[in-house]
């Protein structure tokens, strides 16, 4: 297959670059998000917010899947907005200890996670990456947006998981794309997304020990990223939705370093991962969104589609009627199917059988624990 060259403009992929004026303006009114969102702030100074739980609990049964508890260093988080569910969104600052880049971190936890038949169970989480830049905010840490307000109706539903959705900053400044890799004599922005981002959550949430409880989601830059670092990582995650994404890694900052930006492409990843066999832990899961007006990208994203779903890849497509390349348009896709696609192959929290709900029966035979009749609040997807 002709492969397109990594300097071929992508229409309506990426943003163009604003001027140094329109820059420092947009990075000021960014960096003023957080102060003009905070929850509960009505003398203007910060909100700590705590989403605490136990740092220890009962080893796994037999056949469950493995929680992973907190340990700490513990993370100061300030409200930043709240979800009409009566839960937040967080912010801390955040210095990753593999690639020594600090930036900010946006996390929010559903209300299962605070209920106490779930106190000792991992929550299955999605990493949301923002198209654009992605600093000095990561958009999708906004409730306007109704990601997080989302999934916590779908889960309710029974069409998503109650995902923890932590919403790091994709790359260190306003000035490049640095493709969410680690380009020799640029910050390490792979090891921040891949390795320190979850380091940090695992230290302060309860997770899972297995890939079946790790997942990514982006849009447009953040898509490529979030596609790139499963299938570079497959041990480590297991699906991602990514939503009208770049398909090549074109930074100009690989120029001098081919051999490792070959290794940071996409379609080279997942030509290695579809020789391995068709078995489970080999298995990554593709939910690619577009708007049916993406008529650019929709043929590069379609080529990638049909030439590399085969053996363990597993891919699906969902097109957004009279959408387009922007993150409105890729909310309507994750209600349409996506999140619920992805669901049904992760890991839903586990709930305690000790704590269960006094009128709540339990499961059938063969029935998924978290599908609780109405009285409990969450309806999680079967995997």
């Amino acid at each position: 297959m002709t492969r397109p060259s990594s300097r071929r403009p992508r229409p309506s992929s990426r943003r163009p670059r604003p001027s140094a004026v329109v820059r420092s303006l947009l990075a000021a009114l960014a960096l003023a998000v957080p102060l003009s969102l905070l929850g509960g702030c009505a003398d203007g100074r910060p909100v700590s917010l705590v989403f605490g739980g136990p740092s220890s609990g009962p080893r796994a049964a037999p056949g469950q899947p493995v929680t992973v508890y907190p340990k700490g260093p513990r993370a100061r988080f300030t409200s930043v907005g709240e979800v009409g569910d009566g839960t937040s969104v967080g912010v801390a600052t955040v210095t990753g200890r593999k690639s020594g880049f600090t930036g900010r971190v946006w996390v929010w936890a559903p209300p299962q996670y605070f209920e106490p038949q779930y106190a000792h169970s991992g929550f299955p989480v999605l990493e949301a990456l923002p198209g654009g830049h992605g600093y000095p905010v990561n958009y999708w840490m906004g409730t306007d947006l109704g990601l997080e307000s989302g999934i916590s109706r779908w889960s309710r539903e029974g069409k998503s998981l109650p995902f923890i959705v932590v919403m790091p900053v994709l790359n260190p400044d306003f000035d490049h794309y640095y493709d969410g890799s680690d380009i020799p004599g640029q910050p390490r922005m792979g090891t921040w997304i891949a390795e320190d981002v979850p380091d940090f959550v695992r230290a302060n949430f309860r997770t899972f020990a297995s890939r079946d409880g790790w997942a990514f989601m982006g849009s447009s830059s953040g898509g490529f990223v979030g596609l790139k670092s499963v299938l570079q990582h497959p041990d480590r995650f297991k699906a991602v939705i990514a939503s009208g994404p770049d398909i090549v890694p074109d930074s100009p900052l690989w120029r001098g370093h081919e051999a490792e930006r070959r290794a940071n492409d996409p379609g080279r990843l997942a030509q290695a991962l579809v020789r391995r066999p068709d078995v489970p832990g080999n298995e990554v899961y593709l939910a690619f969104q577009l708007g049916s007006r993406e008529t650019a990208l929709a043929p590069l994203v379609r080529r990638f589609v049909r030439t590399y779903t085969k053996g363990p890849v597993k891919s699906t497509l969902l097109v957004v009627p009279d959408g387009g390349h922007n993150a409105r348009t890729y909310v309507k896709g994750l209600e349409s199917g996506s999140i619920e696609w992805i669901s049904r192959r992760l890991q839903p929290p586990v709930p305690d059988r000790t704590v269960w709900a006094g009128d709540a029966p339990d499961p059938a035979p063969g029935q998924d624990p978290t599908a609780r009749v109405s009285a409990v609040r969450a309806r999680a997807v079967r995997p």
